[in-house]
């Protein structure tokens, strides 16, 4: 299978099974899927090895951990060649509470998801990000109040029309 192989019904629900329940034994997802222990191995191998699963890991629930803010910004670049974006996004990785940034259209450049200790913490980052000169001309922030739904995985095989 290489990156260009189109996947079949049975890559897609090992990566179903695999996206609901990660820590799934081989024997279970075999069983899920439909093939037997080795076959089932071999393609959950391949899939690996060509990027269509990219880790595996724990999701923590942080508010149990510490009180902490998520704050969505809306960035505006000052400058729009391909560099301004390449710098904004490279300077940008470097700010551990950016979780998600995501260049959007519309009347903005980029949405990013921070995640603080407070207020104060998000505003002495935001400050650290706008010295860091990555071509932010303007930015808006909203601190989220309530998250009803949060870290939900699309939907593999609708959004593949094999439902």
């Amino acid at each position: 299978m290489s990156p260009d192989t189109k996947l079949d019904r049975i890559d897609i629900k090992i990566l179903a099974e695999l996206q609901a329940n990660g820590r799934i034994t081989n024997a279970a997802l075999a069983s899920a899927v439909g093939l037997s222990q080795s076959p089932c191995l071999q393609r959950l191998k391949r899939l690996e090895t060509n990027g269509y699963v990219r880790g595996y890991g724990a999701r923590i629930d942080i508010g149990k951990l510490a009180d902490a803010i998520t704050v969505f910004t809306e960035i505006t670049l000052a400058d729009h060649s391909r560099e301004d974006f390449a710098n904004f996004e490279t300077g940008i990785e470097r700010f551990p509470e950016v979780l998600e940034c995501h260049l959007v259209s519309g009347g903005y450049d980029y949405l990013v998801k921070f995640v603080t200790r407070s207020v104060s913490d998000y505003q002495t980052t935001i400050e650290r990000v706008l010295d860091a000169r990555i071509g932010i001309d303007k930015y808006f922030s909203y601190i989220v109040i309530k998250s009803p739904i949060v870290g939900r995985d699309p939907p593999i095989e609708r959004l593949l029309k094999l439902e």
